[in-house]
């Protein structure tokens, strides 16, 4: 079957996914997941509306099913191989290729909501989705992407366990969930995913994230024992000490016990909340930036920036916290201000350089619609703690290679445009889960 795309179709295509997936061939572990892997990524690079096992299985190996279908699915649900090891393979392959265009300049910490029924599959739960702004019966992904001015690419990838899981011992035996996972809190994976990265010498770049991770504080203390710069969300909750002022210093000694160290508050001298410093600033505070190109008209907005001290916990401290950007984010017509972001971008850099830096989150939305929509990211149908990751590895190495082949065509250029040609599914195939056609009298 044409691909309907004779540039796309051209041997030299085949030839580097044939390389790509060789080199990653490896991750797998044994020589018998090494056809496997292969057969796994070329499945979801393969048109088709799902991406599980069943249906990549018909199109993979219409003349035999059953054998395709075992090979799959052992090693996604069985097989004892590391998804860890193969996505640092992907990053390693894929970052080289993206970094010919640009150079990353951003570490972009997310997380998915992947829509789950039922109460069996690892990690499902009620919990808030932010894709769709409410609660949902779903699991949830953290992930760190690398960014450049103009791709991305997920470098590390884990599901989010929520408190209820990891208290279940027999829902852990069940899933498989190993012994060491506890409960951690989103920041606290991200973090860990950020030092497992450090640890990897991949070049530092600067932090990105939103609110749900920018307001904790451990987590920005983190990145700054790391000496990694932050741009990460915040809420309107979030105090901070007004520019120009600071927290008391301790009291002084009266020669009596240990000399006081702790920073001090009083009731004439108190810090504010964001929301407050907003509403305190005269118009001429807000300038209207652009930060990138859009399809109809580039986006644009107003904003403020002001070097601030956060106030979190102080009191606990001997020192203050060092002064950080505060941007504040305020369109036109809006009844309130929209967003709030803290950096620790350099004291002298201009407004539209701190905007721009802190809007590149948008790029990683590409990452999921790709991931969901293109190589099925939700669409694994197993239940385990290995099959969840190792379906999600699987799907990041073949973003990978469309990454890869990205480069070599202009932006105009799409992801459903690059998969490989549709195969014929097996004759009268029917996925799990589709009810059987009624009979006729």
């Amino acid at each position: 079957m044409s691909c309907g795309n004779k540039r796309l179709c051209a041997r030299p295509y085949y030839k580097r996914l044939s390389a790509y997936l060789e080199g990653l061939a490896e991750a797998a572990g044994h020589s018998d997941r090494h056809a496997p892997l292969k057969s796994y990524c070329t499945g979801l690079l393969l048109p088709g509306e799902r991406k599980s096992v069943e249906p990549m299985t018909a199109r993979l190996a219409p003349d035999n099913v059953r054998r395709m279908h075992q090979s799959l699915h052992h090693l996604v649900a069985d097989a004892p191989w590391s998804d860890r090891i193969l996505v640092d393979k992907v990053r390693r392959l894929a970052l080289p290729a993206m970094e010919k265009q640009s150079p990353v300049v951003a570490w972009v910490v997310d997380d998915t909501g992947l829509p789950k029924k039922g109460i069996h599959s690892v990690g499902v739960i009620r919990q808030y989705r932010g894709q769709v702004g409410k609660q949902d019966n779903c699991r949830i992904a953290v992930s760190l992407s690398a960014a450049t001015s103009n791709a991305s690419l997920p470098i590390a990838y884990q599901l989010y366990l929520p408190e209820a899981w990891t208290e279940d011992q027999e829902r852990r035996r069940k899933t498989g969930v190993p012994e060491e996972i506890g409960f951690q809190t989103k920041p606290q994976i991200a973090l860990a995913q950020i030092r497992q990265v450090v640890e990897s010498a991949v070049p530092p770049a600067v932090v990105l994230a939103d609110a749900a991770y920018g307001n904790d504080g451990q987590f920005r203390a983190g990145l700054a024992e790391l000496e990694l710069q932050y741009a990460v969300g915040s809420q309107s909750s979030l105090t901070v000490w007004a520019p120009g002022t600071s927290p008391l210093p301790a009291k002084e000694w009266n020669g009596q016990g240990r000399p006081p160290k702790l920073l001090r508050r009083d009731s004439q001298h108190q810090p504010v909340c964001v929301k407050q410093l907003a509403a305190s600033l005269p118009a001429s505070a807000w300038k209207t930036i652009t930060w990138r190109e859009g399809k109809k008209r580039p986006p644009r907005s107003r904003f403020a920036a002001f070097r601030v001290r956060p106030a979190h916990r102080d009191y606990w401290r001997a020192e203050p916290h060092a002064e950080e950007w505060l941007l504040m984010e305020w369109s036109e017509g809006a009844a309130e201000l929209a967003k709030y972001w803290l950096s620790t971008l350099p004291a002298t850099i201009k407004l539209k350089d701190i905007v721009r830096m802190a809007k590149h989150r948008w790029i990683i939305e590409r990452d999921y619609e790709e991931l969901k929509q293109e190589l099925g990211l939700g669409h694994d149908e197993g239940r385990g703690w290995r099959g969840f990751h190792h379906h999600g590895a699987l799907c990041i190495a073949a973003y990978g290679f469309l990454v890869m082949e990205k480069g070599r065509f202009p932006p105009s250029a799409r992801s459903g445009q690059l998969a490989i040609p549709k195969a014929e599914s097996a004759p009268n195939f029917q996925p799990r889960g589709r009810p059987a056609k009624l009979r006729t009298a």
